[in-house]
């Protein structure tokens, strides 16, 4: 199932132990291959409890830990590679220091740190280049806030999508 609002996002019907039905939500269009597959960025119940015709929402929304990892992966190895014209473009900006890397689901104002909850990871910046060796995820980082699931700039976007299917075809195999 597509998101109506969010054309990237995917919910596919699964079955977790001791939870039930929930969608796995992921930027795949296949299904997961498990319920708890990397490519899985969490989970949302498929009816809320006590209430019949009340849908799950946000808050009910459950973080992978395992899409996390792989999240971030995906971020380093694509600062590595320079997929992303936006990051470049801070760190010709910055020059020297440490550079945060966020979303665009809630973008900071101009010149400002964005929310803890909303900064994906930092990374020094030295001479206007990244070294993406140096970037450390944020714990306090959240996948899904009131302003929905991770929306990442377009290169690093497309750098995630390639990882997850790379990881997901991986998993397929075992």
């Amino acid at each position: 199932i597509s998101d109506p609002s969010r054309p990237d996002l995917f919910y596919h019907p699964v079955s977790l132990p001791m939870i039930g039905s929930v969608y796995a939500v992921s930027f795949l269009t296949q299904p997961p291959p498990s319920p708890d597959s990397c490519s899985v960025i969490g989970w949302l119940p498929a009816e809320t409890a006590g209430e019949a015709d009340a849908e799950a929402g946000l808050n009910d929304f459950v973080e992978n830990h395992k899409f996390h990892a792989i999240m971030h992966e995906a971020i380093q190895t694509g600062l590595r590679e320079k997929v992303d014209d936006i990051w470049i473009n801070g760190a010709l900006q910055l020059q020297q220091g440490w550079m945060h890397i966020h979303g665009i689901r809630n973008l900071p104002a101009l010149g400002r740190i964005g929310d803890p909850d909303d900064i994906i990871a930092s990374v020094l910046v030295r001479d206007s280049n990244i070294l993406p060796d140096t970037c450390q995820p944020m714990p306090s980082y959240r996948l899904c806030t009131s302003d929905g699931p991770t929306l990442l700039t377009g290169g690093l976007a497309a750098k995630l999508k390639l990882v997850l299917e790379g990881a997901t075809a991986r998993e397929a195999a075992q």
